[in-house]
């Protein structure tokens, strides 16, 4: 990841703060801001399919963030403090989650829809849509995964021994 053009060139990156079955990315947020790039990092808003991406100040900020009913860290819902990548410059890439993918692009998700939504709004921003990057365990990697009409297709896979 780290040597990856597209992330050594993107200066605006979101990236996911990693369940335990997920890859880690511990590291990669450690690197993002010891390269002296901006990390977004999402945050979901429940019964919906809703998804900003907010800045983080430090690898530190995390342990500031608040654990979801999902068990996931993010920025609580009254914390209006942080920009939204959508509001400022966009971004330059997006690190994607997923439970299975396939070679041609395709990304199951966890079935709320909120990358797909995400997305479709980054493709209204002037900055346009950014590259995304799925990061899976080469088990992940399927022949075919399911997808619906408003589902839309990942850049680049990265795998072990891809």
């Amino acid at each position: 990841v780290i040597s990856h053009p597209k992330y050594q060139e993107s200066k605006r990156i979101a990236i996911f703060l990693s369940m335990p079955d997920e890859i880690q990315t511990e590291e990669i947020i450690k690197d993002i801001f010891k390269q002296g790039k901006e990390c977004f990092i999402p945050r979901y808003k429940p019964q919906s399919n809703h998804m900003d991406m907010l800045k983080l100040s430090s690898a530190e900020d995390i342990s500031s963030l608040t654990l979801t009913s999902w068990n996931i860290l993010q920025p609580s819902d009254d914390d209006s403090a942080r920009e939204e990548a959508l509001a400022g410059g966009g971004l330059d890439l997006i690190f994607m989650p997923g439970l299975g993918f396939d070679k041609k692009g395709n990304r199951l998700g966890r079935g709320k829809g909120y990358y797909d939504t995400y997305l479709e709004r980054c493709m209204k921003h002037p900055s346009g849509k950014p590259y995304t990057i799925a990061l899976a365990f080469r088990e992940q990697v399927c022949e075919s995964v399911p997808v619906a009409e408003n589902d839309v297709q990942i850049d680049e896979i990265l795998y072990e021994d891809c």
